[in-house]
């Protein structure tokens, strides 16, 4: 079976970087799964979704971060599978490195799957509940057709009771900070 960590590893050298290595096995025991979404000023900046599926986090980045209207999709390209430890890390990747700039753990909790996780990351049609600081209720996960370096994926909140119009309220501007350290970006 091949390292579910290999590409990201690969990519960094964890020998300079702040970054977890990711060398340590997690099995679930029957304990919730976990998810965080950080804010990450790299090159441009965006927002990193992260779900635990098989012992990894795995990962999109969402250039306008996630929207609690139903009817904003916002584009979520799919990454490399993070470390567990990525999920409480916050700090700044040095210039040269992949990824370079700061990061923070804009919002954190438990997501629990609608029907099997395996089976709906496989086909690309993930439907959950999130209970995190800042998000909440029924979101998805779908993949596209569209062409790209990597597959690009949509992050859409159903329509309940947690989903608000944008021109209402803006979650990212409106709750800016970190919800481990309170800091901004």
């Amino acid at each position: 079976m091949a390292d579910p960590l290999r590409e990201y590893q690969h990519k960094r050298d964890l020998n300079t970087t702040p970054e977890p290595v990711g060398r340590q096995k997690h099995k679930r025991s029957g304990r919730a799964l976990h998810y965080c979404i950080q804010k990450h000023d790299a090159s441009h900046l965006h927002y990193d979704f992260r779900l635990e599926l098989d012992g990894t986090l795995k990962s999109w980045a969402i250039p306008k971060g996630p929207s609690l209207d139903p009817s904003v999709r916002r584009l979520a390209i799919h990454v490399e599978d993070h470390p567990m430890e990525y999920a409480t890390f916050e700090g700044h990747i040095p210039e040269g490195h992949y990824g370079a700039g700061d990061v923070i753990v804009w919002d954190q909790g438990i997501w629990s799957p609608e029907g099997d996780p395996h089976e709906g990351y496989v086909q690309g049609r993930l439907r959950f509940i999130l209970l995190g600081e800042k998000l909440a209720g029924r979101w998805n996960l779908f993949r596209t057709r569209l062409a790209g370096k990597k597959e690009q994926w949509l992050l859409v909140k159903s329509n309940d009771e947690q989903a608000r119009a944008e021109a209402d309220y803006n979650v990212l501007e409106a709750q800016p900070e970190s919800v481990l350290s309170g800091l901004p970006l």
